[in-house]
């Protein structure tokens, strides 16, 4: 077990390199069950999602040779189980892709119900639909979900999701890229790691247009080829620091970083008084006046991103006057608002809405991450706050961040990163 001792009240200054986009990675580590070939990803970001997500495909039979700090070669060639093993599943989100990837390669594919972390109920039901219009029978039994394409190849059709869906989008593009004729994808989710799916997936011989669009079309094709791919780098990792020099203040340039992917973001900060400079692949971020409050509402992209919520209302704590969140996507992501309140917030959660009351400033308290993007909210309040803060059960941060505390240690911050016991009674207490 490790956690974070931060002294916090300390401006920003320097540079942070972005890693690449970990929602993109999984996605792209996942669809390379389909090539046919080796498959070179570079910009891999070094995070506990991805090993996990490699050891995965090393279990279902993939070659897979790390040839660099963040490239890994994927050779699925020698993939011959289509049954990915109970326990690494249950540990992640995204492990569902390879329901899509195993039944687009081989007709069939048995996979756990996914895991990650706790923001209330998330079905796959949208997932589910889509692969029955391909023509699949599926059923969940004993945590599995199990699934077979009738005579062995999905068949293009019309998938039609009822709501807005990051998830089931990639996975039912992932499926339908082998699958016979064409997919029409309508009410597609249109986030930039969908789009680097695509991308992925074109460069390795997919047909597949429309992605960023609602309409998503693919034609499948016989089988994809080996090749090289990048990651585009992580928009919420990049909104992170940005959380981070807004709350302790500073003055930071952030590099690899796709501006554009970023307007969401900069926007609401912009709001709050934070000036930003965008150059090509940069962005620099300054922040010296007061806070000031905004309201902030969580939507599909081009909207507020779920992912930043609490870390923008981690900053909106300190703002002048008082802010009104609100939570569209997710039913269960205040659950970070207790800790924020061992440090002096004043925020009332009603449902899906989080009123927050500014603060003129955080005090240090120990406490306990219970999220990955919850986990990136308390780092943000330490660092502005006065005293020494500990953090514990960070485990859930580093499925998601590359080097967290190293970044913000060579931005200025105070933060150290040590072993705890694997015991943790306060946190066994929340």
């Amino acid at each position: 077990m490790v956690k974070y001792i931060i002294n916090g009240g300390r401006p920003l200054s320097g540079e942070v390199l972005v890693s690449g986009a970990k929602n993109a990675a999984l996605a792209v580590i996942a669809s390379s069950v389909l090539v046919d070939g080796v498959s070179r990803i570079e910009n891999i970001p070094k995070i506990n999602d991805v090993t996990l997500m490699l050891e995965i495909l090393r279990e279902l039979g993939a070659k897979v040779r790390l040839v660099g700090p963040s490239t890994v070669e994927i050779d699925s060639t020698s993939v011959i189980n289509a049954t990915a093993s109970y326990e690494a599943m249950r540990k992640m989100r995204a492990s569902y892709y390879l329901i899509g990837a195993l039944l687009g390669r081989f007709g069939r594919a048995v996979v756990a119900m996914p895991g990650g972390c706790d923001l209330g109920v998330r079905p796959i039901d949208q997932h589910i639909k889509g692969f029955e219009t391909l023509g699949a029978k599926v059923e969940v039994r004993s945590g599995f979900v199990h699934a077979t394409a009738e005579g062995g190849k999905l068949k293009g059709a019309h998938v039609y999701f009822d709501l807005n869906t990051v998830g089931a989008t990639i996975n039912i593009m992932i499926a339908a890229s082998l699958a016979q004729g064409m997919t029409v994808i309508e009410n597609a989710a249109k986030e930039p790691h969908v789009v680097d799916t695509a991308n992925f997936l074109n460069s390795m011989g997919a047909n597949i247009t429309g992605a960023g669009t609602d309409v998503i079309k693919i034609r499948g094709v016989e089988k994809l080829h080996g090749g090289t791919y990048s990651i585009i780098p992580d928009q919420i990792e990049a909104g992170t620091y940005i959380a981070a020099a807004t709350a302790a203040g500073g003055n930071i340039l952030i590099r690899n970083v796709i501006p554009k992917h970023l307007e969401c973001i900069t926007a609401k900060f912009s709001e709050m008084g934070v000036l930003f400079e965008e150059n090509d692949d940069s962005l620099r971020v300054i922040r010296t006046g007061d806070i000031q409050k905004t309201n902030v509402k969580t939507l599909p992209y081009p909207g507020f991103p779920t992912d930043m919520q609490p870390q923008i209302s981690a900053v909106l704590c300190l703002a002048k006057g008082t802010s009104v969140v609100t939570e569209s996507i997710f039913d269960n992501r205040f659950k970070y608002v207790d800790e924020l309140k061992r440090m002096g917030a004043k925020i009332q959660v009603d449902g899906k809405v989080a009123v927050i009351e500014g603060i003129s400033g955080f005090s240090a308290a120990p406490i306990c991450v219970c999220d990955l993007r919850a986990g990136a909210a308390l780092v943000v309040a330490a660092l502005a706050a006065k005293g020494t803060t500990e953090i514990r059960d960070v485990y859930h941060i580093e499925r998601g961040y590359e080097n967290m505390a190293e970044k913000l240690r060579h931005l200025g911050a105070d933060i150290r990163r040590v072993d705890a016991p694997e015991v943790d009674e306060l946190c066994e207490v929340v």
